[in-house]
C-alpha cells in the first residue's frame, strides 16, 4: 500500500516518465510541405501572368487564327522544313482572316504570327507539365497538407479546361464570314484565366500562413467587410469581361474622346443590329458604352468598399483596401488614357497588365478581412 505523503513533502520525480506537452499538433498533423507547394503555386502563377500577357499580345498583332488546328501534342513541334511551313500558310489561306483582311502576306510575313501563336500554345503547355509534375511528385511523396489535394487537383482541370476553351475560341474564327474569333469567346477565355490566377493567388495567401494561425485568424473574421470584399471581387471581374468584350471587337479605337462619345454622353446608333442582343456584344459604340459606364460605377461602388475597410480594427486588412483601391483609382485612369490614344498596343497591354494587378490586390484585401493579421493593443 502506497505510503502518504505530506502535501509540503518533496516528491522524487526520478522514476516517474512523463510526457511533456508540445505545441504545434495541428500544424504537424496537417502541414504537409505547406512551403513547398507555395513556392510551387508561386511559379505557377508566374507563369500564368506571363500567358496572360502573351495571350493579349496575341490578340492585339492579330495572330490568334495563324494556327488552324487543334494538336495538343504533336502541334508542339514548329515547322521544321519549307514543305511544312507552306502547308501551315495554306490552311491560313483558306480562312477569311486572310482573304478579306491579310490577303498581302508572304510566307515571312506569315511566320511573324504563327510564332506569337505557338508562343501561346506552348506556354499553355509549360504551364500543364509544371503543374503535372508538381501534383504527381508532391502526391508520391505524401506532402500534400490535408485536405488539400482536391484544392490542387482543381487547378489541373481548371488549365484543361481552358486549353478546351481555347480552341472553342478559336475555332469561332475558321469559318462563315468573320475575320476574327467571337467577342464572347474571348471573354470566356480571359475570365477562366482570372479564376485559375484568382485560385492559385488564394491558395498562396493561405499557405503562406501556418494552419493554426489560420484557424485562430477566422475567429475573427469581419463577416460584413468579407461580404463587401467578395462583392467588390465579383464587381470587377465582370468588369475585366467586358473589357475582353471592348478588345474582341477593337471597341477601345472606335470612340477616343472622353468624357463624351461622338459628341454625347452616349454614342449614336447604340441598337442598330439586329437582332438587338447583339449590340452588346458586336457594336462598338455600345460595347464601349457599357465598359465606361460600368468602370464608373465600379469606382463608386470601390469608394464605398475602402470608406468601410477603413474602419477595420486590424492596421494590415485597412492597408490592404487601400491599396486595392489605389490600383483601381490608377486603373480607371489608365482606361481614360487608353481610350484617349485610342488604345496603342502598349498602353492596351498595360491595361490589361493592371488589371491583372487589381484582381490580385482585391483578392488579398478580401483575404485579410476574413483572415486579419493578429496584432497588439497598439494595433501594430
Amino acid at each position: 500500500m502506497a505510503e502518504k505523503r505530506s502535501i509540503f513533502q518533496e516528491v522524487d520525480t526520478k522514476g516517474d516518465v512523463r510526457v511533456q506537452p508540445r505545441g504545434g499538433m495541428i500544424d504537424k498533423g496537417r502541414r504537409g510541405a505547406r512551403r513547398g507547394i507555395r513556392l510551387w503555386m508561386m511559379v505557377l502563377f508566374a507563369l500564368v501572368v506571363v500567358m496572360i500577357a502573351v495571350g493579349g499580345l496575341t490578340r492585339l498583332t492579330d495572330s490568334g487564327l495563324s494556327i488552324t488546328e487543334w494538336r495538343p501534342l504533336t502541334g508542339a513541334l514548329p515547322p521544321l522544313s519549307l514543305a511544312e511551313w507552306q502547308a501551315e500558310f495554306a490552311l491560313y489561306q483558306a480562312i477569311p482572316e486572310f482573304q478579306v483582311v491579310n490577303s498581302w502576306m508572304s510566307l515571312e510575313d506569315f511566320k511573324v504570327i504563327y510564332w506569337w501563336e505557338w508562343g501561346h500554345r506552348q506556354l499553355g503547355r509549360v504551364i500543364g507539365l509544371v503543374w503535372a509534375v508538381g501534383f504527381f511528385g508532391f502526391l508520391v511523396a505524401r506532402q500534400i497538407p490535408a485536405g488539400w489535394t482536391g484544392r490542387l487537383l482543381l487547378l489541373g482541370a481548371l488549365g484543361g479546361l481552358q486549353g478546351a476553351v481555347g480552341w472553342w475560341m478559336v475555332y469561332s474564327g475558321l469559318g462563315g464570314d468573320r475575320t476574327d474569333v467571337a467577342s464572347y469567346r474571348l471573354a470566356t477565355h480571359l475570365g477562366l484565366a482570372f479564376v485559375i490566377l484568382g485560385f492559385i493567388a488564394w491558395y498562396m495567401l493561405l499557405l503562406g500562413r501556418p494552419e493554426r494561425d489560420i484557424l485562430q485568424a477566422r475567429r475573427g473574421r469581419e463577416a460584413r467587410l468579407f461580404g463587401l470584399g467578395t462583392g467588390w471581387l465579383h464587381f470587377t471581374f465582370v468588369q475585366i469581361l467586358i473589357g475582353a468584350l471592348v478588345a474582341g471587337i477593337d471597341a477601345g479605337r472606335s470612340y477616343t474622346e472622353w468624357p463624351l462619345m461622338g459628341g454625347g454622353l452616349w454614342p449614336p446608333q447604340m441598337m442598330v443590329f439586329e437582332p438587338w442582343w447583339r449590340n452588346f456584344f458586336e457594336n462598338p459604340g455600345t460595347v464601349q458604352f457599357i465598359h465606361r459606364m460600368t468602370g464608373y460605377v465600379l469606382l463608386a461602388f470601390s469608394v464605398v468598399v475602402l470608406l468601410r475597410g477603413r474602419r477595420s480594427a486590424y492596421t494590415a486588412t485597412r492597408s490592404a483596401f487601400t491599396l486595392a483601391f489605389c490600383a483601381i483609382l490608377a486603373q480607371v485612369v489608365l482606361g481614360i488614357v487608353t481610350v484617349l490614344l485610342a488604345a496603342p498596343w502598349h498602353v492596351a497591354i498595360l491595361h490589361q497588365f493592371l488589371a491583372v494587378i487589381v484582381w490580385v490586390l482585391i483578392l488579398r484585401a478580401r483575404f485579410h478581412a476574413g483572415y486579419p493579421l493578429a496584432q497588439s493593443v497598439r494595433g501594430t
